[in-house]
This record gives C-alpha cells, structure tokens and sequence, in this order.
C-alpha cells in the first residue's frame, strides 16, 4: 500500500530554481564558461598596445593575423604523458586553445604591426599611421 504524502508545491518550485542557478546548472553550460585570456589595451601616442595574458603557451603556439580590418590572436597548445608499468599504462593528454578577434580602427599602419611573447604575456604593438601622412594610394591609369 503506497503511502501518501502532502508537498508543498512552493517548496519544489524553489529546489527546481536553485538547481537552475547554482554552479553546476545552467550558468555552467560552456556558452556561459568562455576561457579567454585577458586583454588589456592601451591607447599611447603613437601606437595601439595589446597585452594578452596567456600563460603556459610558447610562442611557435600563437598566431597573429590581421584580415578584412580585424586583429585576431589565436593559440593552440597540446601534450601527452605516457607511464608504464608492469600492471598498468596511465596515458594523459590536456589540449588548450583560444582565439579572440578585435576591429582595429582606420587609424594603423598594418606593415609595422610587431608581437613578442615573454613570461606568460603576448605583447602586440600596433603603430598609428602617421596624422600629416595622408592614406591615399595613387593608381595609375593605363
């Protein structure tokens, strides 16, 4: 024979809400777990100067493209441990990567777009056109 049991409706309403905001709920699907790296960018006198935190990459993991006005940094970095023993073999591999884009403005000089990679920070150093340099392209008429 079942037993019956009184709920409060309200009492469930509040689990299911709990459960939908805690950390292992809805904020904890990937499209709210974005892992970038941090950007700083800093406006001087004579160029743009990005500074991205990535630590744990080497520099040949990088790439640093400019297409159709944006800047885009990307890296990808993998490894893999093997042990063996006489009972057992533990195989592990990690993969991490990134890629953020930012719209650079009219402003740039494109050729004189410079990247170091030291101590876990990604320096970008983007040179402002000259103002008095006037960006017009003569073409010649055949």
């Amino acid at each position: 024979m079942k037993t019956l049991e009184k709920t409060n409706p309200l009492t469930s309403l509040k689990s299911i809400i709990e459960d939908f905001w805690n950390a292992d709920g809805f904020l904890s699907h990937p499209i709210f777990n974005h892992n970038y790296p941090t950007v700083n960018i800093i406006d001087k006198n004579g160029a743009y100067e990005v500074k991205v935190s990535a630590p744990g990459f080497k520099k040949e993991d990088f790439k640093v493209a400019i297409e159709n006005g944006s800047l885009t940094i990307s890296a990808e970095t993998s490894s893999e441990s093997k042990e063996e023993k006489e009972n057992y073999l533990r195989k592990e591999f990690s993969t991490s990567s990134f890629s953020r884009s930012f719209r650079l403005p009219d402003n740039i000089t494109q050729e004189q777009i410079k990247a170091n990679y030291q101590d876990g920070l990604l320096n970008i150093s983007v040179m402002k056109a000259n103002p008095d340099q006037k960006n017009i392209q003569e073409i010649k008429v055949d």
